[in-house]
């Protein structure tokens, strides 16, 4: 009896819960997520020294730009890893789920209690999200000996 390959099914459910994690921060309230930026400055001040901010505070404005660009960079490497050995096929899905992605979500915070999409964001998102393609496709090629060429 064979064992079907269970890779490409947990890679899928992994890249729908980030994706779910993405847009459902994109979907709280500037209150909400902004507190929950606070605490984690807060949190995070005590292990490494974060920027400080005209008040005094430690800037979750930094932690947030860099929380983009790891949501992304993750699934960034969730994408590549399911597409890598088709890499040559469809390269194009793999940069349109990054751009699809980043754009609905900077669309969702149009829509919500003082949020606002910003092209800056979706710039981020994209970095995060083609480092962590990179990255994925690099050890992919390391690894394995493939070589993701593109037609």
């Amino acid at each position: 009896m064979e064992m079907k390959c269970k890779k490409p099914t947990v890679l899928y459910g992994l890249i729908v819960l980030t994706i779910c994690f993405i847009w459902g921060n994109s979907l709280m309230p500037a209150s909400v997520s902004g507190a929950i930026s606070g605490k984690a400055a807060e949190l995070l001040s005590h292990i490494i020294s974060l920027p400080v901010s005209p008040e005094g505070n430690a800037s979750d404005g930094v932690l947030r730009k860099l929380a983009h660009g790891t949501e992304f960079c993750i699934l960034g490497i969730e994408l590549a890893a399911l597409l890598h050995q088709a890499w040559k096929q469809h390269w194009e899905r793999l940069i349109l789920c990054g751009v699809g992605t980043a754009l609905l979500d900077e669309t969702i915070q149009l829509f919500v209690a003082g949020r606002s999409g910003m092209i800056k964001d979706v710039w981020i998102d994209l970095g995060g999200y083609t480092v962590g393609a990179a990255i994925c496709l690099l050890l992919c090629t390391r690894l394995h000996g493939t070589h993701p060429r593109v037609r």
